[in-house]
């Protein structure tokens, strides 16, 4: 029998099941000139989560791989696009599911956008990851885990480039590390560096913000994952 029917059809409660279900969720944020935000969805499971949030997820089909359902889970539940993916961690503790025994192959992915498609039947919505609603499962545990990821990446990679649209100022791309970072980084080091690695390069174009002089619209020299040293 498939594993798919054991959490809804089985003829035995799932927490007396005598194997592990595997499902993926999935952290996905979004960077903004304000905070980080990450997707969440609603979640009902009376009687143990009512009125909770969670991050997109699901069990995983029989003929799929865990990446192929973090991303379809995604895009059927919560309509999301990402610009990149990565397997983050797995979450195995005994009673992280209270309907029975679920492993969990949490994954982190970013967007620089907020706009995703609606879908019938599910509620999603966008969250500051510094004032989260209650949450489901161990949830809470998984995006602490790829916040701490994404810190840790922006050290020594260009995975900025999923936070940010395709143009964008110099002062934008500081903004975002230091609202990941939750620190100051100094400009003209930041700067030096980025031109050193070259990492970014100037697009010929400018961008007005309010009565300030215009700023240079810069692009990522690749928007592909990237180990580079950068901080």
């Amino acid at each position: 029998m498939y594993i798919i029917h054991y959490m809804a059809k089985a003829p035995r409660p799932p927490h007396k099941l005598k194997f592990a279900i595997i499902a993926t969720d999935t952290v996905l944020f979004c960077g903004s000139q304000r905070d980080l935000k990450v997707l969440l969805m609603k979640v009902d499971r009376p009687p143990f989560y009512k009125e909770h949030w969670g991050v997109p997820g699901g069990l995983i089909h029989p003929k799929e791989t865990a990446d192929e359902a973090a991303k379809r889970h995604l895009w059927e539940k919560a309509g999301a696009k990402f610009a990149h993916i990565e397997q983050l961690y797995t979450f195995s503790a005994l009673d992280r599911d209270p309907r029975g025994r679920v492993v969990s192959v949490a994954y982190l992915a970013l967007t620089p956008t907020t706009d995703i498609a609606k879908r019938e039947g599910s509620v999603v919505c966008w969250f500051s990851v510094a004032n989260l609603p209650k949450l489901a499962y161990d949830h809470k545990d998984i995006i602490r885990t790829a916040i701490e990821r994404l810190r840790s990446k922006l050290a020594y990679t260009n995975i900025a480039f999923g936070l940010l649209p395709e143009e964008f100022t110099l002062g934008e791309l500081q903004r975002l590390y230091e609202i990941v970072l939750c620190r100051r980084i100094d400009k003209r080091n930041f700067r030096k560096k980025l031109f050193h690695l070259k990492l970014v390069v100037g697009t010929k174009k400018k961008k007005r913000a309010g009565r300030s002089r215009p700023a240079e619209l810069y692009r990522f020299s690749e928007r592909r994952h990237k180990v580079i040293g950068i901080l």
